[in-house]
């Protein structure tokens, strides 16, 4: 299950992964046991695809491994339960329960955490990633499932190939349709620039960081020609108290400068304080003639990282002193308008949640922007997993979509969730290419959601509704009924 996900991206072994846990699973007798099995699974899964969390310490990779662990376990108890059923009353509850599970883990506790949603190795491919845009990467997670369950249920009984068949074959002609198929923006093509200026103090605070970080991103943006970009993106962080363009006017008119220089919108994120407690994460936009269009503020903070829950409970753990203010939640969906289109964002974790982008494409965005930081996680997979998320993402909406890192890596991707430019970790560089907006009209996904995720949990519940028979019931028994 790990492989499935960067750094390796083997993704087409999302589908076989959990079918060794799912044949353990069945074959143990106790309850316990299944906890344990389960407890594992999750521990060695998600401990060594977080093993980037460590950087931070163990304070901060155990626990979250630990809560991982702990919905496995409870998720193979489930699991268990169901395996005294019939085949068919069994395969339904496990892979609609392993719906539930990652519907549950995407939003508690703390807004949840969607790192690990199968769907997204599953989908990790050119034909597969292209399907997002009907089913998106938690359709792909039940079709993993269904495989992964049903190939248990082979293994035990020949003759039971159909459950492992028939959704491996729903999955080949879905992934063949989304290749042929994929998704394109269609409107008016954007000249993007990505301001990468790296930190020149990753992970640690050093004097004049924040000042350092904006005359970074500053310079870079002086190498652009006049006439040659129509939008250029500043990432998370790029800004910074006092070196902000709210409450700085000479950082303001600096920005308004260069984008009436290059004739280009500008979008600046930044945090700035608002007081000893509290601080705010925002992406402002600036059009060509150097006017602030608006901002977006962001809505979902880290936990532990831009916000301390229960801090008054938790305020013997000294490692939080790292965390002194709490950020101020945004409660508006802000779509940017520009000359070509509408421009929806969002601010690092966001980028990770389906909701958090579906929401300003409901609101008519037409191209997405995610601005992020992810210094503190030093050369690990993070990147390459959060991009490949954000992959995902833009492909379910049929959306190019500008992935910007104050470090790397950054990305330019396309609707079909292919990469047309990447930077590398820690460089200060530049990354330019096209995009466009897209004028098609909503996708699937962008309508209903997480659909199939719903359908098979709702297929879970009517299983676990409908009496059946034990599977050790002998054969004859109903005939004798």
């Amino acid at each position: 299950m790990w492989a499935a996900f960067a750094p390796l991206s083997w993704g087409p072994l999302a589908f076989v992964a959990a079918a060794p846990f799912f044949w353990a699973i069945r074959s143990v007798e106790k309850g316990g046991s299944a906890l344990r099995l389960g407890f594992v699974f999750g521990a060695v899964w998600f401990g060594m695809m977080l093993w980037w969390v460590m950087i931070l310490g163990a304070v901060a990779w155990i626990p979250l491994t630990l809560l991982m662990a702990l919905m496995t376990a409870a998720y193979g108890l489930f699991v268990w339960i169901a395996s005294r059923w019939l085949n068919w009353r069994w395969y339904l509850v496990t892979v609609g329960g392993w719906a539930a599970f990652e519907l549950i883990r995407s939003r508690v506790p703390f807004g949840g955490f969607p790192w690990g949603t199968l769907g997204y190795a599953a989908a990790d491919t050119a034909g597969p990633m292209g399907a997002a845009q009907w089913i998106g990467a938690t359709g792909w997670s039940v079709l993993a499932i269904a495989t992964a369950a049903g190939l248990a249920l082979f293994v035990e009984d020949r003759a039971e190939w159909r459950y492992v068949v028939d959704p491996a074959v729903v999955a080949l002609l879905i992934a063949i349709a989304g290749g042929l198929a994929a998704p394109s923006a269609d409107g008016e093509v954007v000249r993007v620039a990505i301001i990468q200026g790296n930190s020149p103090c990753p992970r640690i605070h050093c004097q004049n960081e924040n000042q350092r970080i904006y005359e970074a991103h500053l310079a870079l943006t002086n190498t652009l020609r006049p006439g040659t970009v129509d939008l250029v993106v500043w990432p998370e962080n790029a800004t910074g108290t006092p070196f902000e363009p709210e409450n700085n006017e000479e950082v303001r008119q600096a920005i308004a400068d260069e984008a009436i220089r290059l004739g280009s919108f500008m979008l600046i994120s930044g945090t700035r304080t608002i007081d000893a407690d509290h601080f705010e994460n925002v992406n402002v936009l600036f059009d060509p003639q150097g006017n602030r269009r608006g901002e977006y503020l962001k809505q979902h903070p880290v936990p532990f990282g831009e916000y301390v829950p229960l801090r008054g409970l938790l305020g013997f753990i000294p490692q939080l002193d790292q965390v002194p203010r709490d950020m101020v939640r945004g409660e508006d969906v802000i779509v940017f308008p520009m000359t070509a289109g509408e421009l929806g964002s969002v601010i690092s974790f966001e980028g990770a949640f389906s909701r958090a982008l579906r929401a300003p494409v409901l609101e008519g965005a037409e191209l997405l922007v995610v601005t992020t930081n992810e210094s503190s996680f030093g050369e690990g997979a993070a990147s390459d997993q959060f991009i490949g998320m954000t992959r995902v993402n833009a492909a379910q909406f049929g959306m190019d979509l500008v992935h910007a890192a104050i470090t790397g890596k950054s990305a330019i991707v396309l609707a079909d969730g292919s990469l047309i430019g990447e930077t590398e970790l820690f460089t200060s560089e530049v990354l330019r290419g096209s995009v466009q907006f897209r004028n098609a009209g909503d996708t699937l996904y962008t309508r209903y959601g997480d659909w199939l995720q719903y359908f098979a949990i709702i297929g879970a519940a009517m299983a676990l509704a409908v009496p059946g028979e034990d599977r050790a019931t002998p054969k004859g028994a109903l005939a004798d009924r």
